[in-house]
């Protein structure tokens, strides 16, 4: 396995850190805390994306016949993952998690817990390489039925817009009709306090992450049929009782169906 660098800040435990995970170095909660003291809703951000992929999960589950989920680029195991939410609604649900980094494979065996009645797999896979995402996801999920593929804060990575579209293509190539994409991702034009903060940390020389504008993150659900409200902010994506008025954040998302 490869050998985890304990001595720099990493961005997938970072975010763990925000999600108040376990997962994490002192490095990493400096550079977390460094973050968030030029821009403190960066925990509030990181948070709202994991409750609004939750809530996609949970619709899918109630709302249509959707038992096998996608997730690529996973990340750390926190609380509320993919086949936690799913099996706890429908405990015959069947996960393919999808990640290529070291440290999250290191922690993978927390993503393979299961329902006796449902299934969870890893995969060490690129999203770059999806052809091979598809024919490994084939090994534990029947891709002649709906699936839903999850991208949740993966693409603001791929730093090529044109490419980004091209994955998410190629990937939603290899579902069939009734098949579903749930992405959620940083965005630009509500927040420039978190757009200045988030361009300061690319120029540092830290895995960058780009914001794109509502439009870039709509587009990615070209062809799809969108449930309501479409794209928006996470917080105004279909928040459950009791939520209180949900503001808008610098992160977008919805949910499409393949038709």
């Amino acid at each position: 396995m490869t050998e985890i660098d304990t001595s720099v800040p990493h961005s997938a435990r970072i975010w763990n850190y925000w999600l108040g995970g376990k997962d994490n170095y002192p490095v990493d909660e400096a550079a977390g805390d460094a973050y968030t003291a030029v821009f403190p809703g960066i925990v509030t951000i990181a948070r709202s994306s994991r409750a609004f992929l939750g809530r996609s999960i949970r619709y899918l589950v109630r709302e249509t016949d959707v038992r096998q989920f996608l997730d690529v680029g996973t990340g750390l195991p926190t609380v509320d993952n993919t086949h936690e939410v799913a099996q706890r609604g429908a405990p015959e649900s069947r996960i393919v998690y999808v990640d290529n980094d070291p440290l999250v494979l290191a922690h993978a065996r927390a993503l393979l817990t299961s329902t006796p009645e449902g299934v969870t797999a890893y995969e060490d896979l690129s999203l770059y390489d999806p052809e091979g995402v598809l024919e490994a996801a084939s090994r534990t999920l029947d891709l002649t039925r709906p699936t839903a593929l999850i991208l949740s804060g993966i693409l603001g990575h791929v730093a090529d817009y044109d490419q980004a579209r091209d994955l998410v293509t190629r990937l939603l190539a290899g579902l069939p009709s009734g098949s579903y994409l749930s992405v959620n991702d940083g965005s630009r034009g509500t927040d420039p306090v978190y757009e200045q903060a988030q361009d300061a940390y690319n120029e540092t020389g830290a895995v960058p992450y780009f914001l794109r504008p509502v439009d870039q993150i709509a587009a990615f659900f070209e062809g799809l049929e969108l449930v309501d409200p479409g794209v928006v902010s996470v917080p105004l994506w279909r928040p459950e009782d009791g939520a209180g008025r949900p503001e808008p954040i610098g992160q977008h998302g919805g949910l499409g169906r393949k038709p």
